[in-house]
């Protein structure tokens, strides 16, 4: 059989596949591939030879390729995106042993865990489950970060418009440095489970006012917030009533790492608004957390993000 009738004879969902087979992709895509399957498999055992198939590139040159490709090795990758799903979960799912959080992570033992977290946060498991110290993050996180944005493709913002209802919110402001927003995020969490907020039947917001790279850390602003019905709880330290404006909104799915929600902000900014016919209402920016990590995967996460409209032009 040709190629052409190969093709005309596909259901659409086998032609993306079968055109990879005809047209094999170049090595970047191809890269971009193992990327991928990194961060959809990372609960699973991932080798060097299973990733290296993915290329069609042989594995004693797998290693050079992906590092010289990604500033990063490739076990060293997979390692960091495990043990950053654990530190969240020791950070803010207290209910989450600290052993099966280890095997959820690849490790045999609880010692192998416990070495592993020392060495890479500078704290044992069980001290940063007390105290989340996240003053490491960059140097481990940035290289995560920067490889995201530069070699995985963008999002491509899907926009719709829509009028939304009030929203009646409880807020947990967090002003200052953007680095001990963790702590601010802890006490937020305590506070719904202590009030029966859960995010399975309470929406939860937050409140964008400030891009940390534009202001101080003195000057940085963040909201947390879940949806109520009524009043405060009676149990309402550090948090204030606010409600999200009935009105008309832009929004725009992202499902993925928050790696990816800068360059959808700036898309919705820069090349969707400027077209749209719409000028801007006066109310922050809202993300609505969907699906969270790290009860999902980071490639699983959804987040909703909100830009207030006012009317068109």
């Amino acid at each position: 059989m040709s190629t052409n009738d190969q093709v005309s004879s596909l259901t659409a969902g086998k032609l993306l596949s079968t055109l990879k087979r005809i047209q094999p992709l170049n090595l970047n895509d191809r890269l971009q591939d193992v990327l991928a399957n990194i961060e959809s498999s990372l609960e699973e055992d991932l080798s060097v030879d299973q990733l290296a198939q993915l290329t069609h590139v042989s594995r004693f040159h797998f290693h050079r390729l992906f590092s010289a490709t990604f500033g990063l090795g490739v076990m060293t990758l997979i390692r960091r995106l495990r043990l950053k799903r654990a530190a969240f979960r020791l950070a803010y799912r207290a209910g989450d042993s600290i052993t099966n959080i280890g095997y959820d992570c690849g490790y045999d033992s609880p010692e192998a865990f416990n070495r592993a977290f020392r060495k890479h946060f500078g704290l044992a498991p069980s001290d940063f489950r007390r105290s989340p110290d996240f003053s490491v993050w960059a140097q481990h996180y940035d290289p995560i970060q920067t490889l995201r944005n530069q070699h995985m493709p963008a999002p491509l913002p899907d926009v719709t418009v829509i009028e939304m209802p009030a929203i009646p919110l409880a807020v947990m402001p967090h002003r200052g440095n953007p680095a001990r927003l963790s702590h601010t995020l802890q006490a937020f969490i305590a506070w719904r489970k202590r009030n029966g907020l859960s995010p399975s039947h309470s929406r939860t917001f937050n409140l964008v006012y400030d891009d940390p790279n534009e202001v101080t850390d003195d000057d940085y602003r963040f909201d947390l917030a879940c949806e109520i019905q009524g009043e405060l709880p009676a149990d309402f330290e550090g948090m204030e009533s606010r409600t999200i404006p009935a009105g008309r909104y832009a929004r725009a799915r992202l499902q993925g790492s928050d790696d990816a929600l800068e360059r959808l902000v700036h898309s919705l900014y820069a090349e969707w608004l400027p077209s749209s016919g719409y000028d801007l209402a006066d109310f922050p920016l809202l993300f609505e957390r969907v699906r969270f990590f790290p009860d999902v995967s980071e490639h699983e996460m959804i987040t909703d993000v909100y830009l207030p409209l006012a009317s068109e032009r």
